[in-house]
C-alpha cells in the first residue's frame, strides 16, 4: 500500500483499515499457529502498511492539535 494512497482517506476511512490490516495480520499469524506456512512476506508486509497507517493518523492528530 502506497503513502500516497493511505493519505487520500479519511479518519473513518483509516480507522477502517486499520482495523482490516489488523484482522489479516491475526489471520497470517494464526496460519503459521496451525502449522500452515504464511509466507513471512505476508506478515511483514501487514505489519509496515499497519505503521504506515498509524503514522498519517498520527501525523494528522498533531497537526490538528498544533
Amino acid at each position: 500500500m502506497k503513502v500516497a494512497d493511505i493519505k487520500e482517506k479519511n479518519t473513518e476511512e483509516l480507522t477502517e483499515l486499520l482495523i482490516e490490516l489488523r484482522k489479516k495480520q491475526f489471520s497470517l499469524r494464526m496460519q503459521g499457529g496451525f502449522g500452515q506456512e504464511a509466507r513471512s512476506s505476508d506478515i511483514r508486509e501487514a505489519r509496515k502498511d499497519i505503521a504506515r497507517v498509524k503514522t498519517i493518523m498520527t501525523q494528522r492528530l498533531v497537526g490538528e492539535s498544533g
